[in-house]
């Protein structure tokens, strides 16, 4: 039962970094002393120190570390990248015993963590709350696990299913909804729209109403009609542009040439590529309802004003599945959909 408890508490300090640690996973470490924590931390962003090294250096006496449990939410890394292994740390200083949520599916760690720990002579217990530890980094382990970005679908809809009013831009979420919008831009990695949303939006895609880090942009442009003076190309956050035409890096602004034929797949394989690891799909209904007909997702959010009607413009998609959760916020419903569910 103890372990539950320091590993849910991991899993609270891993969640602080949420949105900053791309391409780099959620982890949080604690460490405990005769059932009394003398030390914690998390990854706070790529190519700083990782969850265990933080816990480590938060140690007030190093002295008791030989005779600790340390507490990690996923396998200490076994490689070196910006940073040196981890678990090359936790043998040297001889923890008695280690403690693992989940195991990591990255092909460079994959049980070497574990089994650099072990070969050391140290006691290793894995699986604690494992559930809860992959679910923490479901962007990660979809990432390597299946090649492509973890994708979530959002859009509002009016009472009558319409996107817009007359094909026109209307607003439709209220404000503490829109507040709840840009904290999800701020947690994912990227987010995309299509050529018809950001010419009649005209959206700079970015976080506004929250404290947080801009996605990276992804429009899809085949034959690049969006003016390069509107909101996407401004310098606020990095900018891929997936086109037909030209292959070209400049500045903040990549534009990748994509073939139309077989677009989905081969637009997971480039943000794959670019180690893309969470998109939200932000529009237009076309586009949305590709992804539904392909049967990519693994979340989508639906808000629907209540109160609004609008007769005319564009449909919203159709989604044929049931939300695991529906949540009221004034006016707006918010209706939370798992693929798992479908």
């Amino acid at each position: 039962m103890q372990d539950e408890l320091y590993l849910q508490r991991c899993i609270e300090l891993a969640q602080k970094a949420l949105g900053r640690t791309y391409p780099n996973p959620l982890v949080g470490s604690v460490i405990v002393y005769k059932d009394e924590i003398i030390g914690e931390g998390y990854h706070h962003k790529a190519g700083e120190p990782h969850a265990e090294i933080n816990a480590i250096n938060s140690v007030i006496d190093k002295d008791l570390i030989p005779e600790s449990t340390i507490y990690v939410s996923l396998e200490p890394c076994a490689h070196y990248g910006k940073t040196p292994p981890c678990a090359l740390k936790i043998k040297e200083l001889g923890f008695k015993k280690v403690v693992i949520g989940a195991m990591d599916s990255h092909d460079k760690v994959n049980g070497k963590g574990k089994k650099i720990i072990q070969d050391a002579g140290i006691e290793v217990i894995s699986g604690i709350l494992e559930k809860e530890c992959i679910a923490l980094n479901k962007r990660f382990f979809t990432y390597h696990e299946k090649k492509r970005p973890y994708i979530i679908l959002k859009w509002a809809e009016s009472a009558d299913g319409f996107l817009d009013k007359d094909f026109k831009p209307v607003s439709i979420s209220n404000s503490l909804v829109n507040q709840f919008v840009h904290q999800l831009r701020a947690d994912e990695h990227a987010i995309l729209v299509g050529t018809q949303t950001a010419l009649n939006d005209n959206p700079s895609l970015t976080v506004r109403n929250v404290e947080g880090i801009n996605p990276v942009r992804i429009l899809i442009d085949f034959d690049l009609k969006v003016p390069i003076d509107f909101k996407i190309y401004n310098n606020e956050a990095k900018t891929l542009v997936f086109n037909s035409i030209k292959e070209e890096e400049k500045d903040h602004i990549h534009w990748i040439k994509i073939e139309k034929d077989n677009f989905i797949p081969t637009l997971m394989s480039a943000l794959y590529k670019e180690q893309i690891q969470s998109v939200i799909i932000e529009g237009g209904s076309f586009t949305l309802q590709q992804f539904i007909n392909a049967g990519l997702w693994d979340e989508a959010i639906v808000i629907k004003n209540e109160n609004l009607k609008l007769d005319s413009g564009t449909k919203a998609p159709h989604l044929d599945s049931k939300p695991f959760k529906n949540q009221t916020v004034r006016d707006n419903t918010l209706s939370f959909y798992s693929s798992d569910n479908s």
